[in-house]
């Protein structure tokens, strides 16, 4: 098997965005596109099947993966979590700031969704204005009485306030947990991995294209979903423990790209080829070229691959190198789902 360049997967939202997606993915871009759903097998919240990626020939990637699990997949990866990729990669181009929002962790959607997984995810920045924040985690100990009343006010000041803000950079990376309220400011564009659902919980909706009272609750309701919410002070100290800054991972070779913690959830390395050709493991992956132009080489073949390409790599590929042509060289981020012997303490 080898791998395949994958075709542009956007769609409306109801936040603004998505034109540099189109420079990037050569197209179709925005104004109401912001996200780019890249090797998914993951359908949007009561939607299906939007969402879901197809292969070049057609065929939706989920039911290729169902047809024949290890050889996308590996026998130890499915032996320990089926045939779940057990990660969604996204592109968000934000044109408008996010609404105060929150995912709910596994404990919770196994409880009120029937659902093996929740929604951690993480933030590998490719692009952000100077001095642009996000927005993670309550600022200080909250009670749910507080937060329900600003929800129901419809009170964004008092919301976006309490949050503990952080000023990202390109190339930075960050890890969300489940749980935790969270902004991202206009401008910022990143490369997202996070657990394969669509759950998200909206405190606040004023100035976007959603009705947060319909449909920002996950139909469990506010009074079930607020329960989701991790109330507890982050500290700026505690986001240092979810920032890998860029210093950490820029640098010829092949870099981790996410904290540590992380890795119960998901893999993503930075690679640059400018000190040699990077060479990857077996595994299943999603990589997206960010910059140069080069060849991918696996067991099976080789594929031209140039920037803005997003290439999809089944396990049966084998072991792959990566190799930048000419005087340039080829970076981008090597998009996994975690080891089969990761931690077990994904919650």
């Amino acid at each position: 098997m080898l791998p395949v360049l994958l075709p542009v997967n956007q769609f409306d939202h109801f936040y603004r965005g998505g034109d540099r997606i189109g420079a990037l993915r050569h197209g179709p871009g925005g104004p109401q596109r912001p996200e780019e759903w890249i090797g998914s097998t993951t359908a949007r919240f009561g939607q299906a099947p939007q969402g879901f990626s197809r292969l070049p020939d057609g065929r939706l990637l989920i039911e290729a993966i169902e047809s024949d699990p290890q050889a996308w997949l590996g026998a130890d990866h499915v032996a320990r979590f089926g045939t779940s990729t057990e990660v969604l990669i996204k592109l968000l181009d934000l044109d408008q700031r996010l609404p105060v929002h929150l995912h709910p962790n596994r404990e919770f959607s196994r409880t009120h969704l029937g659902l093996a997984h929740g929604k951690t995810e993480a933030w590998y920045v490719l692009d952000a204005p100077e001095g642009g924040e996000v927005g993670v985690g309550f600022a200080e100990e909250m009670s749910r009485d507080q937060v329900a009343a600003w929800v129901d006010a419809e009170d964004s000041e008092s919301l976006l306030a309490s949050l503990q803000r952080r000023v990202v950079r390109p190339g930075d990376a960050m890890l969300v947990p489940a749980g935790l309220p969270h902004t991202v400011a206009s401008g910022v564009f990143v490369l997202e991995l996070q657990e394969p659902t669509d759950l998200s919980i909206l405190l606040e909706w004023q100035g976007f294209a959603v009705d947060g009272k319909k449909d920002g609750h996950l139909d469990l309701g506010f009074d079930t979903v607020l329960g989701a919410v991790d109330y507890s002070a982050v500290s700026s100290s505690d986001l240092d423990h979810l920032v890998l800054p860029r210093e950490q991972i820029e640098g010829a070779g092949l870099h981790s790209a996410m904290p540590a913690a992380a890795d119960a959830y998901f893999r993503a390395h930075h690679f640059d080829t400018s000190g040699g050709p990077v060479d990857v493991d077996p595994g299943f992956a999603v990589i997206l070229m960010l910059d140069g132009h080069g060849v991918l080489t696996t067991e099976a073949g080789s594929l031209q691959v140039a920037k803005g390409d997003a290439v999809l790599v089944p396990y049966a590929a084998g072991r792959l190198s990566l190799h930048g042509e000419g005087a340039g060289k080829l970076t981008g981020v090597v998009c996994r789902p975690p080891a089969p012997d990761a931690p077990t303490d994904a919650r």
